[in-house]
Order: C-alpha cells, then structure tokens, then sequence
C-alpha cells in the first residue's frame, strides 16, 4: 500500500498532529545517540563526570529531543518538503522522562502555484513541563490532481490562499476578553514575567521529503 501523503487543501488551521510517545530515556540510548552523532560530551555519557560538575547524572543532549520533534514532523508531513525547522530548548531531559511530542497547524498561505503551512511544535515530558518548542515550514502540493499534473511536466494548479494563522483567529475571538481582563486589572501591579533560559537551534531545509536531519550539538 503506498504511503499516505498530505496535500494542502484538507489542511485547517488549528488541525493537530498525532502526538509522538518516545520510550523513557535511558543511558543506553545516551550512549548510542553519542556513537551515532559524533557528540561524544561526558555530561551526557560518564555520570562521574556529569555530578562532577553539579549535575545529578548525564541528561539527553537537545539534539535527541529536536530529533524526536523531527520524527513528529516527518512521519505527519509524508509527501511534503520541509523548508524550515526551528526549535528552542526549554527545560533537561534526564534519563527516565518519557517525551512527547506534538503539533498543530499554526499558518497556512499560499500563491503562484506554491502552497506552505506553518506547524507549531513542543514537547513534553511525562509531568507535562514543557522541554522544547518549535516551529516548521512546509510545502506542499495542493491536491494529488496538482501533483500528478506537476509530475507529467503540467503547470500547477493555482489557488491564491490568504493567510490563514492561528494567532489573527485567537486575538479575534479573545481580543474583547482581553479588553475586559485588561480593564479589570488596570489597578493592580502586575508581577514581571520571566523567561527561562533557553537556547535554539535551526536544521538546514531539506530538499526533499520532510524529515529533520540530526545536527550535532
């Protein structure tokens, strides 16, 4: 049976993937993503060494969490070419969390023949903290009618799509809660908001099928 494969038109902003459940962390695993990236940090790999410098054991490198948000993207988008891949770690991933993944579609757009939906991206760990968020791009044919016509050569199918995104149809449906809230609370001081530390990470765009390349940390 061939692949199922995504087209542009049967896609809505708002619509979700399927989440991703991983295995729980262990320090095989550890060991064996180290082999198969080159990374070989003791933090991750000699638990010495990680309490050594004030960790409590080794902990996942990001790369393995962006590479499950990968997998997440890739097994979904079957049929597309990834254009983007952006994520930004928020919180360890120690051995024995369980990560999962998810998605939804954030942005869709399209112009000329050319059709790209945007996928919000996070993960979680088996408490439900956030560990990683981030974002992708893809592209993909409008309908299977507009791929088998750009296959035999044709020009595509061409449906100018105005920008759809999530964000414009939150603000529109909350935007007068938000008023009200506002109002509400003008009087009191409101605490400062904290953002945690994070760092980010962009994999190059794939030409081909959407699938997220591993990169070294």
């Amino acid at each position: 049976m061939p692949a199922r494969k995504l087209y542009f038109e049967g896609l809505r902003v708002g619509d979700e993937l399927p989440a991703l459940a991983k295995a729980p962390i262990d320090r095989v695993q550890l060991s064996r993503y180290a082999g198969a990236s080159g990374d070989f940090n003791p933090v991750h790999v000699d638990e010495v060494y990680a309490k050594s410098v004030g960790m409590p054991s080794v902990y996942a490198p990001g790369m393995l969490v962006m590479g499950m948000l990968g997998q997440l993207v890739s097994d979904w988008a079957r049929g597309g070419q990834l254009r983007r891949y952006h994520v930004r770690f928020i919180k360890m991933v120690w051995p024995g969390d369980t990560i999962v993944c998810k998605g939804r579609v954030s942005d869709r757009h399209g112009e000329g023949g050319r059709y790209f939906v945007e996928v919000e991206l996070w993960a979680e760990n088996q408490r439900g903290e956030l560990v990683m968020k981030g974002n992708s791009t893809i592209q993909l044919f409008y309908s299977l009618e507009d791929e088998n016509r750009q296959r035999s050569g044709q020009s595509p199918i061409v449906v100018d799509v105005p920008r759809e995104s999530l964000l414009n149809a939150s603000a529109a449906q909350g935007g007068e809660d938000d008023e009200d809230r506002s109002a509400a609370t003008s009087g009191s001081k409101k605490a400062p908001t904290q953002k945690p530390a994070a760092k980010t990470a962009t994999a190059p765009a794939a030409p081909g099928a959407a699938a997220a390349k591993k990169a070294k940390k």
